[in-house]
C-alpha cells in the first residue's frame, strides 16, 4: 500500500476514496459513489479506522444510506 504519510492531503483523500469505494461496493453497489463521497468528509484517521474495521464500515454505510433516503424524500 502507498504510504499515506508521504502524500498531500488531497492525494490521501484520493487513495482513501479508492479503498473506501471498493469496500462500499461490496455492501451497497447502487449508491457506492455517493456513500464514498459522504464518508470522505470524515477526518483521515477516522476513515482509516473505518477501513480497518468492517463492522464500523457497515454501520457508516447504513448511516449514509439513511441520510440519502431522508434527502431523497424531501425532494
Amino acid at each position: 500500500a502507498q504510504d499515506l504519510a508521504n502524500m498531500s492531503p488531497e492525494e490521501q483523500k484520493n487513495a482513501l476514496g479508492e479503498r473506501l469505494y471498493v469496500r462500499i461496493q461490496e455492501i451497497n453497489p447502487q449508491q457506492a459513489a455517493k456513500i464514498t463521497g459522504m464518508l470522505l468528509e470524515m477526518d483521515t484517521p477516522e476513515i482509516l479506522n473505518v477501513l480497518e474495521e468492517r463492522p464500523t464500515l457497515v454501520a457508516k454505510v447504513e448511516e449514509a444510506v439513511a441520510v440519502l433516503q431522508q434527502h431523497g424524500n424531501n425532494n
